[in-house]
């Protein structure tokens, strides 16, 4: 078990240095301008390193997508009793924002800037985004068969998605340099948003 933890520590360090790498170099040269063979050089990996962490340049831009699909999923899966669908998602939210900073990060705030400027990180964003509310939506349809339809999950989990989208593209451009503050307010915006959903009928 130890060998198993210390082989996950060092994978976990090279693909933070990959990211770390990527983001210096598509800051000081451009997105455009970088390539794979440079991240890997910059990080001090091989190329086909590279590869067994990242399928692609677009990819390093979202190093913990799954990551989020993950939490939504373990949130539905652990909700009690008393929990309405909104609150296991609000739930994931919080449980993302104790576990990373990443969604309010450096990367963050460069993710942003190339998804309006590039097509292929757009696109990229655009189809995980559609991935992962296709995957919360189904888990969530199937933890509240009697309450929401597969319409209905997905227009929460879009709703969701949603807020926390629009909050983060303003707290990314005008909310400073403090993760902590960010996430808080980010998780205050998403809250506000999703009331109707939170309100017991």
């Amino acid at each position: 078990m130890a060998e198993t933890t210390l082989r996950e520590r060092k994978r976990q360090r090279t693909r933070r240095a990959i990211v770390d790498a990527a983001v210096e170099l598509f800051e000081e040269r451009g997105y455009e301008g970088t390539t794979i063979a440079d991240i890997a050089e910059a990080a001090e990996i091989g190329t086909r390193t590279f590869f067994s962490y990242f399928a692609s340049k677009e990819e390093v831009l979202f190093p913990e997508s799954d990551s989020r699909i993950a939490a939504a999923v373990e949130a539905i899966a652990a909700r009690g009793p008393d929990d309405r669908p909104a609150d296991v998602l609000l739930r994931a939210l919080r449980n993302v924002n104790r576990d990373s900073d990443e969604m309010v990060s450096r990367v963050a705030a460069l993710r942003l800037r190339l998804i309006r400027n590039v097509p292929a990180v757009r696109g990229r964003g655009l189809q995980l985004q559609f991935d992962a509310q296709r995957e919360i939506a189904r888990h969530l349809c199937a933890a509240y068969a009697d309450e929401l339809d597969e319409a209905g999950a997905a227009a929460l989990v879009g709703a969701f998605v949603g807020a926390v989208t629009g909050a983060l593209q303003v707290l990314l451009e005008t909310a400073g340099d403090d993760p902590a503050a960010m996430s808080r307010r980010l998780e205050e915006a998403t809250d506000a948003a999703l009331q109707p959903w939170l309100r017991r009928k």
